[in-house]
């Protein structure tokens, strides 16, 4: 029996929707190791970007480095010393590569050259970037950014899995048009994705060793080769779910349907990508029964075409009589929660108009669901296409409404649902 008492939770308003920091930023101390590569330049836009979210940055240059951007630049936006000098006695009477690698909270080396990883994977410490890192204790990232046939060469594969033996975490390079006019693998990821990197570093790993299943986005119903039902979904709320689930540690699966939002190319996210309610249910019942939780976010069509033409339908067609025979799609959630084995968590979502507490109740028992996420699409705030959202959480126990948060936030108080004891 569910709990009526219903439980709110403020939250400030303004902190959500005029901050421009970021907390998780606040006050850590990151240290930007920049090695001679050419999109070292692009480490700049990075460092500002940290530095406006209150992060104290610190910057590392390999002497080959300052061939690419000046110590200047990055001391102009950062406000601290840039160290290239091992050596450099400019500076207050203390150990600096020790010191630095102590204060450390994160360590980013991007661009991460060929010569750089050698060195780090075999200990080699002759410089003061390779040996402020012998000394970290702290989480170390390394993005390495060099030429196709460089990146691929079996030294260079053997140094980089050594390095992830040994606890460093390595950002894939994308792919695409190199500055030596190589096409392939070895570009660094733009700054943004290496923030993501880096933020993900600060969050506890609550969830390392669970397997999570999210649904995001809309679904499409085709009725013929130009038309289709569907939703007004962005897929946000989802992937920030499989966001924020992969920055505390669980290996995500991301089932997406239509969505133009990138997610997150993590290394413990695996993106499926769906077009109908059909292909959905397939890949969610393919994988089910590996997951420890679905979260199911996706805005899957209830109805979909009875019959699908294969060429246009137009106006002027004899067998078109203007209405269209429509039949129900699959109930994936009711799927689920038939067939979960008993330590499956299993969380729906929502999305009511009116009477927004007493239809999520109903729907969670009738769907036999272990918690129901709710929201009214006619509150401001809420709904598709907005960074906010205004939810209800409704497990068997009792019902908890918060303000309006980021959806990043939300996302956080559903996870933290999902995992606390009951």
């Amino acid at each position: 029996m569910i709990l009526q008492t219903i439980i709110t939770f403020k939250s400030n308003t303004d902190k959500f929707e005029v901050r421009k920091e970021n907390d998780m930023f606040k006050d850590k101390n990151v240290v930007l190791g920049v090695c001679g590569g050419i999109a070292a330049y692009k480490i700049a836009s990075l460092a500002s970007a940290l530095a406006k979210q209150g992060a104290n940055v610190f910057v590392i240059m390999t002497k080959n480095a300052t061939n690419f951007i000046t110590p200047t630049t990055f001391e102009t936006l950062t406000s601290n010393k840039c160290i290239v000098d091992t050596f450099d006695r400019n500076f207050n009477f203390e150990v600096e590569h020790i010191a630095l690698a102590k204060k450390a909270d994160v360590v980013l080396i991007a661009p991460a050259t060929a010569n750089v990883i050698g060195k780090i994977s075999n200990g080699i410490a002759d410089d003061m970037l390779t040996t402020t890192i012998l000394a970290c204790t702290c989480p170390v990232i390394i993005s390495p950014a060099m030429n196709t046939r460089m990146y691929n060469n079996k030294i260079v594969k053997d140094n980089i899995k050594r390095l992830e033996d040994y606890g460093y975490e390595i950002i894939k390079p994308a792919s695409g048009y190199l500055a030596c006019g190589d096409c392939g693998e070895g570009k660094m990821p733009e700054p943004k994705e290496l923030l993501e990197y880096i933020e993900k570093s600060f969050y506890k790993k609550d969830l390392i060793g669970k397997n999570v299943l999210v649904s995001a986005g809309a679904t499409r119903e085709a009725l013929d080769p130009v038309r289709f039902i569907s939703n007004l979904s962005t897929g946000k709320m989802g992937i920030e779910l499989a966001r924020v689930a992969a920055y505390r540690g669980a290996e995500v699966s991301l089932v997406l349907g239509v969505s133009s939002i990138e997610p997150p190319h993590f290394p413990n996210i695996k993106i499926i990508r769906v077009n109908s309610a059909n292909d959905m249910f397939e890949e969610i019942k393919a994988i089910y029964n590996d997951m420890d939780i679905i979260i199911k976010a996706a805005a899957v069509a209830d109805f979909r075409p009875a019959k699908i033409s294969n060429k246009k339908i137009k106006k002027t067609d004899k067998e078109f009589s203007g209405s269209i025979e429509l039949e129900k799609t699959e109930d994936i959630l009711k799927f689920l929660a038939e067939h979960k084995k008993k330590e499956l968590f299993l969380c729906g979502f929502s999305m009511e108009t009116e009477n927004v507490v007493e239809n999520s109740i109903e729907k969670l028992k009738r769907k036999n669901l272990d918690m129901i996420v709710a929201n009214n699409l006619k509150q401001e705030g809420a709904g598709f296409g907005v960074d906010t959202n205004v939810v209800t959480i409704i497990t068997k126990e009792n019902v908890k409404e918060f303000d309006i948060m980021t959806k990043k936030e939300v996302a956080h108080k559903i996870l933290d649902e999902i995992i606390s004891p009951h």
